[in-house]
């Protein structure tokens, strides 16, 4: 009786200590029901990042307007996400996005999630079609390693925005599917996209749009926000790098290198690529009024193959070009004249983010400096 009397108070105090565990989680994501016996992070990893729980509101029914239209609020050199799905293009401005971090949107017939965290510069392009269902995103008001932690509203698991991987939750261990888009300036985006609308400022909600809240937050001698982990390499970790992204490999390339050879061939993980580097955009987080912000110039990844062949490309005299025919190229992957006029190359999955972003995720990642 007595070892029966021991292994029951042994039971209830196990049981008492798993409670209290469960609630102590519980505490730590207040307003979340989220399954938070499956997850594969230390749920002190999430840190507060202000806000609460949809404190940054997603933009969930977005409307657009004319380039003309949007040309009146929206300077030539600032940044937009530029997204062509299926013969459908779209421009989603930074000086929107940073205010609501996630628009939720359907083009081309594929739902989608345009994401931006100002923290890490990191513009991301989510497939939002996961395990039969559409799911929409919220912001957690959590980061992690300084970056953006996204919610879906079915299950309010937890995503990682700059790996597109669930980390809380249901669907822990599922990664999102990434799909191509660039960071571009306006004027860009309008020339190689001239009859497709821009995403409107009339999201529902009063933000001083066009006015950046992060001023001054990318200088290169600048800190992480509340990144906890140490980075790797050498690399200042303000600096902006171009990180490339195959399912077998990923590799980075700072702008400093970009910027100077304008084109770069090379290849990653056995896949060719071509990266193009023009001016005329402006940085995001540098002056308080986008507009007037320094140039810090916009890039393009791409498979350097047009019908089969597969092209090299040059800088001169303020144009890109290929050597096998003459035709000139913009930074969309567009040939705007010579013999391949109309021909586009596939964009590759890839982002312009802060090093320390790209090499926390990727700390084996090999950069070319």
């Amino acid at each position: 009786m007595l070892i029966k009397i021991k292994s029951f108070t042994l039971f209830l105090f196990s049981l008492t200590l798993l409670i209290t565990a469960c609630n102590a989680d519980a505490q730590r994501l207040p307003g979340f029901d989220t399954n938070l016996e499956k997850r594969s992070i230390d749920l002190d990893e999430l840190i507060d990042g202000g806000p609460g729980k949809d404190g940054i509101p997603s933009i969930d029914d977005p409307k657009f307007v004319s380039q003309e239209e949007a040309s009146e609020w929206l300077g030539s050199r600032e940044p937009v996400i530029s997204l062509e799905i299926n013969g459908e293009a779209r421009a989603y401005p930074i000086q929107i996005l940073m205010w609501h971090e996630i628009a939720n949107d359907e083009l081309g017939g594929v739902p989608v999630s345009v994401t931006f965290c100002p923290l890490c510069y990191s513009a991301i392009v989510f497939d939002r079609r996961h395990n039969g269902e559409v799911l929409e995103f919220g912001v957690s008001g959590f980061l992690r390693k300084s970056d953006l932690i996204m919610y879906d509203r079915t299950t309010e698991s937890l995503w990682q925005q700059f790996s597109g991987e669930a980390l809380v939750g249901d669907y822990t261990g599922d990664f999102l599917t990434i799909v191509p888009s660039q960071l571009i300036s306006f004027e860009q985006f309008r020339e190689a996209y001239p009859d497709a609308p821009v995403l409107s400022r009339e999201t529902g909600h009063r933000r001083n749009y066009g006015e950046n809240p992060y001023a001054g937050y990318d200088d290169i001698d600048n800190s992480p926000f509340l990144l906890q982990e140490e980075v790797p390499g050498e690399i200042s970790p303000m600096e902006k790098v171009i990180g490339v992204r195959t399912e077998d490999a990923v590799k980075g390339y700072t702008y400093s290198i970009t910027r100077e050879k304008r084109v770069l061939h090379d290849e990653v993980g056995g896949e060719p690529i071509v990266i193009f580097h023009l001016d005329g955009m402006a940085s995001a987080l540098d002056n308080r009024a986008i507009h007037q912000s320094r140039d810090d110039g916009a890039t393009g990844v791409f498979s350097p193959y047009a019908d089969g062949e597969m092209l090299e490309f040059e800088y001169n005299n303020g144009q890109i070009t290929d050597v096998q025919t003459g035709s000139v190229w913009n930074l969309a992957g567009q040939a705007t004249s010579g013999p391949l006029e109309g021909t586009q190359l596939d964009t590759k999955i890839y982002g312009d983010y802060f090093a320390f972003a790209w090499l926390v995720f990727y700390p084996e990642t090999e950069m070319m400096e």
